[in-house]
């Protein structure tokens, strides 16, 4: 047991290392050399859990869906809102969401390491076909198409955040997404419930942790 807790803490620790390189350099200009030093493990550590840099970088895509603080929801609306308030909250700090968002950009490499837009595409797909079969979405709307929709003007919003506030304004950005886009698929029962404000990402990560037994503080990273 204590091999394996060994085994994945030395797994996480390349991912996040290679995150942080990749976030900062792009693919193309990341070294095994650097990522090695950034992790502080041997060559051969990091061989063994992946045999090369593409699958260091498809470690960090696969590493974006994660369950981490997600919270179930009767509202499956709330709860995709949910999903994505929270990742507006920790972006800006979490260096493996960083680097996925530039990984998954990367429109050469991509053919190398895949992207996590396709994931992310089925999991709102999923909480949007959820919500219409409990009544919370309008009949005419199509899952699939919308969550195509919402991931484009995700997207969007998190290179105008970048670019015009270096990340601190992802969360109005995404409550201001979810202002707009919700009335257009949204049935008014459902809609009057929702709650898109803000904070309302930070006040996920904190009852999640509660939930866990963590410390609220635990939810930065």
């Amino acid at each position: 047991m204590a091999r394996q807790e060994r085994a994945v803490r030395t797994r996480r620790a390349v991912v996040e290392a290679a995150a942080a390189v990749f976030a900062e350099r792009g693919y193309a200009a990341a070294t095994i050399a650097e990522i090695l030093e950034r992790a502080d493990v041997t060559k051969g550590a990091l061989y063994f859990h992946f045999g090369s840099k593409e699958a260091l970088a498809r470690g960090v895509i696969d590493a974006q869906i994660t369950r981490d603080h997600w919270v179930p929801r009767e509202l499956k609306l709330q709860e995709w809102v949910d999903i994505c308030m929270m990742l507006a909250h920790r972006i800006p700090e979490d260096v493996v969401l960083m680097a996925g968002i530039r990984l998954s950009a990367d429109l050469q490499g991509r053919e190398l390491f895949g992207s996590a837009w396709p994931a992310w595409t089925e999991v709102v797909a999923g909480k949007l076909a959820e919500g219409k079969k409990q009544g919370e979405v309008l009949a005419h709307i199509d899952p699939n198409e919308t969550a195509e929709f919402f991931l484009g003007s995700w997207l969007g919003i998190q290179f105008l955040s970048e670019a015009y506030a270096n990340w601190s304004d992802l969360p109005e950005r995404a409550s201001m997404l979810y202002r707009y886009i919700l009335p257009a698929i949204a049935t008014p029962a459902t809609l009057v419930n929702l709650d898109i404000a803000p904070d309302r990402g930070r006040r996920v990560i904190e009852e999640a942790e509660r939930l866990a037994g963590r410390p609220a503080a635990a939810a930065a990273g």
